[in-house]
């Protein structure tokens, strides 16, 4: 089927970017399309692309990152289109509005996004109805946890959201690394993170439930808060790391909305966010499964995230520039990638820049990642014909 994206594009780009993404989703929902163009002529994922992560199984590593569906309104409609799995919110306890004013501002020139967002969400009630009515079960769901703006106990807002949500997702995720909710980014500081890492498991135990519990960290991290949160996370038995959300840095030159406070996301942050990655994935001895984030819009941006050590990876702003068949294009590429590499699943790529292992004929659009160590990587299953269900 034709992509017929780049014809709604021009479309959207006449409204608001909120207005513009509050339509793309209600047009999700009603299978328009231009906006899921995946969707009607999906085939099963090849076994290269699957491999078994925290007892799921992933049929192919391109998750769509939190952000996109706050509140749950079409993950399954998401999940049709080609990806692996979906991760829904950021959604706090209670509902609460977000910041006032313009709070996305679209950077054509590097398809690039700023958003100032702050945790704009129907709350746990809205998502849990949603979530409980959910029949299909046609890839992984994820669910991102914050806490209110106006909160006195944080961890208990993160606690509160574990164990609500602990039965409804296939995973869940502490977000404490938005820069768009005051004071959220201290919770990375080392003893602030051991007492949230302490009061979620706790409430992951009481649920009755045991999903995985990842946290996703900010990209803007010292060399001290890396090595900080590597070891507190090692310590605590927390099951994965995202990594990264957006950036409060600035690249020189670019669109004059660059000087627009908030987070910065697209391809400017691919560097900063591999990096952080590549350093994750070394102060963890490669023991803990990392998510990579931030700047992906090619096959070759998802392999270098998987070769600096991520086992899976997500997108969002590529998304808004280049619709719902990025999905398709990025896991035709990564098997073209894993055949140049002599790879036969994507779970021998993950770390493979720390292990001296030499790139193949690269992609045209690829970006090698420069970084390398004689750090281990995680042992993960990958999936066989007799394990994979094709959905």
């Amino acid at each position: 089927m034709p992509d017929f994206y780049p014809l709604a594009r021009k479309l959207l780009w006449k409204l608001p970017p909120e207005r513009a993404h509050k339509f793309a989703l209600l047009a999700l929902r009603a299978r328009l399309g231009f906006f899921a163009t995946e969707s009607r002529s999906r085939r099963p994922d090849p076994l290269s692309l699957g491999q078994s992560l925290w007892g799921l199984t992933f049929t192919n590593p391109v998750g769509v990152a939190a952000g996109f569906d706050k509140d749950a309104l079409v993950p399954d409609r998401i999940l049709e289109c080609g990806f692996g799995s979906v991760e829904v919110g950021t959604v706090t306890p209670r509902p609460q509005s977000g910041n006032d004013g313009q709070r996305v501002f679209r950077l054509d020139e590097q398809n690039s996004i700023i958003n100032r967002m702050g945790f704009p969400s129907r709350g746990l009630d809205v998502v849990e109805r949603r979530l409980a009515r959910r029949r299909k079960k046609n890839g992984i769901l994820g669910v991102n946890l914050g806490k209110n703006r106006d909160t006195a106990d944080p961890a208990a807002d993160y606690a509160e959201g574990v164990r609500r949500t602990a039965r409804l997702a296939d995973y869940l995720v502490i977000n404490i690394s938005s820069p768009n909710t005051p004071g959220l980014r201290d919770l990375q500081r080392r003893e602030p993170l051991q007492a949230l890492f302490t009061r979620v498991l706790d409430a992951r135990a009481k649920s009755g439930a045991k999903p995985p519990l990842l946290v996703k960290i900010a990209p803007d991290l010292s060399p001290t808060e890396r090595v900080d949160i590597a070891a507190v996370s090692l310590a605590s038995g927390i099951d994965g790391i995202i990594v990264a959300n957006t950036t409060v840095s600035r690249p020189s030159g670019g669109d004059m909305a660059f000087d627009q406070p908030g987070g910065l996301s697209g391809p400017p942050l691919f560097d900063l966010s591999t990096e952080l990655l590549s350093d994750i994935y070394q102060l963890t001895s490669g023991r803990i499964p990392l998510i990579g984030v931030g700047g992906i819009s090619t096959a070759a941006d998802a392999y270098a995230k998987i070769r600096a050590g991520a086992s899976l990876v997500q997108i969002h702003t590529a998304l808004i520039f280049a619709g719902m068949s990025l999905a398709g294009q990025i896991k035709e590429g990564l098997i073209r990638l894993l055949s140049n590499d002599g790879f036969s699943n994507i779970a021998d790529a993950i770390g493979a820049d720390h292990r001296g292992e030499r790139l193949g004929a690269p992609l045209p659009d690829a970006r090698p990642n420069r970084r390398s160590s004689g750090y281990g990587y995680p042992t993960l299953a990958p999936l066989s014909a007799g394990n994979l269900v094709p959905h």
